[in-house]
């Protein structure tokens, strides 16, 4: 998972070099950032990416104080005092030297306009609840498979970023480059600010990338910021993949908020062991619940999916402890195992890691490492456009990886398969809305914006487990319209031919063109070689394809339900607690009627007097006009 904060006071870099390069404690004022390190056993900082080349720097050197001063925070060379040096040496004037060590633009040129620059983007990646687990209380072994994984997920996403995302920006945004070459601080810790495991790399990507003609500009951190669901998605099926496979273990989904997406944790990791090491989770939980009841209350409706991360970010600032003492990695393994033991048992802490392979083993046997290309983009499109409308390249892209997440269960996949499926999903089912206009520059190939015709199930009602019924989420009903087309899709291939026709001649118009359908057939990533000798018949595919498919989702999304069984509106206790809902709203519908009814018919009775007698009045009137005078 990945995190994003912002680094953009002239100061901040101070906050990362007393706090985040020294494992998120305080650092003594008195003490260098390489004396605090070793005596608190923490690791340095390492400098990571493409574009180390160009400041002079080089891959795995590690990050001192002064280069972070000058970097991060004056937007300066990181060698920038030898180059002054040299240059005042020569005889260049004070204010030439410096301005020569200046990257792009001067922080100062920036806040004259009384504008803030951005210096940095802080990206924290950390591996699911159950890796963290696993890796805190596991062997060495285990260990180093889960830091070596990491290292290389973080590395893979970082290089993604260089090649498909990252690019300069210059005029305002009006010019743009591609930039292939990130400056990047990377600092790891090991536990969270309450000393619980918590696995996790702060990467600081300078706001800064180099043109080859040698400039300097800033980044399109908005284009960052756009991709980073996408690059997220890369790295946790990276890093799962690997640790999977080399482990033998295996993913099971684990539904953390009813109706929303849930998460792929590993097999076999108990939930009370996630629940011990997720202690921020309980307090911010907590908080916002409140925040959420004082959102309703405010605003009249339920927080949409925008207003709920800003409601747990400011639930997770409302609950952020203290700065913590830091503490070597061994130290911290023995509490960890230690507080384990007391709570769980030798037992349970023992055969964490016998158990997940036990696990692992069980759905191993019944999936295979096959992913069907055809079903995966039907449902990679019907999910992005029914939770979306319009969506682009880069939301089918994180879906695509998710799909591979949750179909492969934590099997090898083929790279490039991801964006196979997302171009798939596009050009098979995705209509394209952005229309290129003469005389303008034309969008990149991830601008274009698309749109699908796929029928939207209607929304419904869900017994939640506090009692009360929910509304479905727009998760909840993709996964519907997602099961909807794969069951046409299934129902077409293993449909028995007709007399008359070949076997071949199955498909319907669900189904692909013949010429896209043969170039699936082709592709590496499709289920090509199911491992048998005799060739098979369209209907054998297709029904090895569907047992596939069945084993490898989950049971629950076959039958289209949550994760969570508390919520199926299929048991019988929750569609008796429903039906007696509904019995109760309608007697309270037909009293609040018959209510209505009573008043207006009270109203109708005072007002029928007062009418007649308006009219007695003026029919009388004309009498007493024809009414002849009195006798004199």
């Amino acid at each position: 998972m990945i995190s994003v904060a912002k680094l953009q006071r002239r100061n901040a870099w101070r906050y990362y070099v007393r706090g985040v390069a020294f494992g998120d404690g305080r650092r003594p004022v008195d003490q260098s950032l390489k004396d605090a390190q070793e005596m608190a056993g923490l690791p340095p900082g390492v400098w990571r990416g493409r574009g180390l080349a160009a400041p002079g720097l080089t891959d795995g050197q590690v990050v001192t104080e002064r280069q972070m001063k000058l970097l991060f925070g004056e937007g300066r060379h990181p060698d920038a005092d030898r180059m002054e040096r040299e240059l005042l040496d020569d005889g260049v004037d004070p204010a030439t030297a410096r301005r020569a060590t200046v990257l792009g633009q001067p922080i100062e040129e920036i806040e004259h306009r009384k504008q803030t620059p951005l210096l940095a983007l802080d990206f924290v990646f950390r591996p699911q609840a159950s890796l963290v687990v696993l890796w805190a209380l596991g062997d060495d072994r285990t260990r180093r498979v889960i830091e070596r994984a990491h290292e290389r997920a973080v590395a893979t996403t970082l290089r993604w970023l260089e090649d498909e995302v990252a690019q300069t920006r210059w005029a305002s945004g009006r010019g743009r480059a591609k930039a292939p070459a990130l400056v990047v601080a990377a600092f790891r810790h090991y536990d969270n600010r309450n000393g619980f495991p918590l696995l996790h790399e702060h990467c600081l990507i300078a706001n800064r990338a180099q043109r080859p003609d040698g400039s300097w500009y800033a980044l399109d951190t908005v284009r960052l910021y756009k991709n980073i669901v996408a690059a997220d998605t890369l790295y946790t099926l990276q890093v799962t993949t690997e640790v999977c496979e080399e482990l033998g273990l295996t993913t099971v989904p684990r539904e953390v908020t009813p109706g929303l997406r849930p998460v792929m944790e590993i097999a076999g990791v108990d939930q009370e062991l996630i629940d011990w090491s997720s202690t921020r989770r309980r307090r911010i939980e907590g908080v916002l619940e409140g925040i959420t009841d004082d959102y309703v209350k405010k605003h009249g409706r339920l927080p949409g999916e925008r207003a709920r991360h800003g409601l747990a970010w400011w639930a997770a600032q409302e609950t952020r402890p203290d700065k913590k003492t830091p503490r070597p990695l061994d130290q911290l393994l023995a509490w960890w195992r230690v507080s384990a033991l007391l709570k769980f048992g030798q037992r349970m802490v023992d055969g964490l890691l016998q158990r997940c392979q036990s696990a692992g083993a069980a759905i191993r046997a019944r999936v295979g490492p096959w992913v069907d290309t055809a079903l995966a983009a039907v449902d990679v499109a019907a999910v992005v456009f029914t939770v979306r409308g319009v969506f682009y390249r880069r939301h089918v892209l994180a879906e695509a990886r998710r799909h591979l997440l949750e179909t492969l269960r934590g099997r090898a996949y083929v790279p490039g398969i991801d964006s196979y499926i997302a171009d798939r999903a596009l050009k098979r089912y995705g209509r394209q809305l952005t229309v290129p206009q003469k005389g303008r520059r034309a969008p990149a190939a991830d601008q274009f914006s698309y749109t699908a015709v796929f029928t939207s199930p209607s929304r419904w009602w869900i017994a939640g487990t506090d009692g009360k019924p929910r509304e479905s989420t727009r998760y909840e009903r993709a996964r519907v319209a997602s099961l909807a087309l794969q069951n046409a899709i299934r129902t077409a291939l293993t449909a028995p031919p007709a007399r008359d026709e070949a076997p071949a001649a199955t498909a319907s118009a669900a189904l692909p063109p013949a010429g896209d359908h043969e170039h699936a057939q082709a592709a590496p990533h499709g289920v090509d070689h199911l491992g048998r000798a005799a060739a098979q018949t369209p209907a054998q595919r297709a029904a090895f394809i569907h047992a596939h498919q069945q084993a490898a989702m989950p049971q629950e999304y076959l039958e289209g339900r949550t994760t969570d069984p508390e919520t199926w509106i299929t048991l019988p206790r929750n569609l008796a607690h429903l039906a007696a809902l509904t019995r109760a709203a309608e007697a309270r519908g037909r009293t609040v009627e018959e209510q209505a009814d009573q008043t207006k018919h009270a109203h109708q009775a005072k007002q029928a007097p007062a009418a007649d007698a308006q009219q007695q009045h003026h029919t009388a009137q004309p009498d007493q006009s024809t009414r002849p005078g009195p006798d004199l």
